[in-house]
């Protein structure tokens, strides 16, 4: 892969304030592109409606241009993959699913939540998600398309063949997934007609020809799912890069019930960009100390490889900051 034509992406979720994590992960995303010259993406993954809202996007860009970072294609610039909102892009995940359905690749699934909690589980590696038992799958297609003409409430899952895993080398991870079960039959359309995360990102980096795609550890497990989709879609997939997750004082992941890790927070507090990001660089094994730093040098010389592992996640406390 030439440096001219790797194109990477950050895609932030308009329901809440970016915090560390996401600062982290957006960090390492847009190093990777820039110390290679090529073109970073900003999409915004707004397919929630009930919880995404408007200013809070707009609020997530100036947030990353605070911390220095920049990017050549979005919803603010512009772009030929336009447009950069997945609410905006829904006939594209559309017409990926008739594809599949078309293809006999899904089957509708009349479970609710309570169902799946209450029935037994098949067996998973330490660390997935849970997995479909496969109830609705065993029903036959008359009757399951009769049910789906009744307008009984159902998603639509992929059918997952075969019993390993989509084996991937990961830019942080290295080999990941050999010997590994395969993902149980997963959701590509909501009961409530919205499309899946696992279908839309992967028609959207697809359609934005994303070559490298960086993220955090909580979507490691997701990457099976989203390999199969391409394969069954004719699409090329990206490489992928899991990075370590930010976790609160208490070993919890990063999120809006902890105090104090929103960049506004850090921001009103006092804390510059310049702060933020040299903690951040040194929590993530970028520099051996916490002084501070723009985003921009970090660039020269920057290798994924060099980000700190953390198997659990790196623990952050801005109260100490």
């Amino acid at each position: 892969m030439s440096a001219a034509r790797v194109r990477g992406r950050y895609a932030p979720s308009p329901t809440g304030e970016l915090h560390l994590g996401n600062a982290s992960t957006a960090l390492l995303a847009w190093l990777s592109i820039r110390a290679r010259g090529g073109t970073f993406v900003m999409r915004v993954e707004d397919l929630d409606r009930q919880r995404s809202r408007d200013e809070l996007a707009e609020q997530c860009l100036q947030d990353l241009e605070w911390l220095g970072l920049d990017w050549d294609e979005g919803p603010d610039l512009g772009g030929p993959c336009a447009p950069y909102s997945q609410w905006e892009r829904r006939g594209d995940y559309v017409r990926a699913f008739e594809r599949l359905k078309g293809e006999s690749r899904l089957y509708p699934c009349f479970c609710s939540r309570r169902d799946i909690a209450n029935a037994p589980s098949a067996p998973q590696d330490p660390g997935e998600m849970r997995r479909y038992p496969g109830t609705c799958r065993a029903i036959a297609h008359e009757e399951a398309m009769a049910r789906v003409e009744r307008n009984d409430r159902h998603a639509w899952r992929f059918r997952v063949d075969g019993e390993v895993s989509p084996a991937f080398d990961d830019l942080v991870r290295r080999r990941w997934g050999q010997g590994r079960s395969a993902p149980g039959d997963f959701v590509v359309y909501r009961a409530d007609g919205v499309p899946a995360y696992q279908l839309a990102v992967v028609v959207d980096d697809a359609a934005m020809a994303i070559d490298e795609v960086v993220r955090g550890d909580d979507l490691l497990s997701s990457t099976p799912a989203q390999l199969l989709l391409y394969d069954a879609l004719g699409l090329d997939a990206p490489l992928f890069g899991h990075v370590p997750l930010l976790l609160g004082t208490d070993g919890a992941r990063l999120s809006k019930r902890h105090r104090g890790i929103t960049l506004r927070e850090l921001r009103e507090a006092g804390h510059g960009p310049e702060a933020v990001v040299g903690r951040l660089a040194k929590l993530l094994g970028l520099r051996p100390d916490a002084g501070p730093v723009t985003a921009r040098d970090l660039v020269p010389g920057f290798d994924l490889a060099s980000v700190a592992p953390a198997e659990r996640g790196h623990v952050v406390d801005p109260a100490a900051w």
